[in-house]
């Protein structure tokens, strides 16, 4: 059981200060194998969900995004045809070797005139109060040590009006769907995982990251706490996947 001076990793009890660096750990070794992947662990749904939480954010030209948990920038490339040129995204992530990833695609597709990338820790924000029209973390919640923070921060970036788009895995809303999607996650996807990415341990600690995510009602009522306003959820095939949408008034 986490106490004060212990949090989740996966299904482990460790020290605060310990799961930053073991996340990173994780993180550095998949990096490379990141989106071959999401596709496989997704059947290739996981664009289908990206595309639905870009369309629930609604931006429009001319507005700055801040994309926490990047990764290899997804999500970037579909926010970035939403502001034009007028608007800026910023792709942000705590690895670095994420980052690295997404920065060389986004080159590689052209997309560097209105972007900016930023290492950055979500509990600890490093931009100015109201500064973005939306706020999006897409899969990366999870793996945030307090998420309280995390949506405090995330809160304070945001303009008056702005939004919070948060797409994470989430729970199943049926019994069937629990049963297969928990046979999945913890007897082929670490095995996928060996195969594929040749780290197995990575991708039982990402299911077992998925199980100890807060549900979809907790969730919603942490976004209430943390000053969100007319917070509500999507599920997404059958509760796998939820986006969160909240305001800041």
């Amino acid at each position: 059981m986490a106490n004060d001076n212990t949090t989740h990793f996966g299904f482990q009890d460790v020290p605060v200060e310990d799961k930053v660096r073991m996340v990173r750990g994780v993180f550095d070794s998949v990096a490379d194998k990141y989106d071959v992947m999401n596709d496989l662990m997704s059947l290739g749904i996981h664009r289908i969900w990206k595309r639905i939480a870009v369309q629930l954010a609604n931006v429009r030209a001319g507005d700055h995004v801040l994309d926490l948990a990047g990764g290899t920038g997804d999500l970037t490339a579909l926010f970035e045809k939403r502001v034009g040129k007028e608007g800026q995204v910023v792709l942000a992530d705590i690895n670095a070797e994420m980052l690295n990833n997404g920065r060389d695609r986004m080159i590689n597709k052209g997309l560097v005139g209105n972007l900016r990338f930023a290492q950055v820790n979500a509990e600890c924000l490093p931009f100015a109060d109201n500064t973005f029209d939306c706020v999006c973390i897409g899969f990366g919640l999870r793996n945030v040590t307090d998420k309280d923070a995390a949506l405090r921060s995330m809160y304070r970036v945001l303009k008056p009006g702005g939004k919070l788009i948060v797409l994470e895995f989430s729970h199943p809303i049926d019994k069937v769907t629990e049963k297969v999607y928990d046979f999945y996650s913890f007897s082929l996807l670490p095995k996928i995982g060996g195969v594929v990415a040749n780290d197995e341990d990575s991708y039982r600690y990402l299911a077992e990251s998925i199980r100890k995510h807060p549900k979809q009602d907790e969730l919603k009522q942490m976004m209430d706490n943390a000053g969100f306003e007319r917070c509500e959820y999507f599920n997404m095939t059958q509760g796998i996947v939820a986006v969160h949408r909240g305001y800041k008034f």
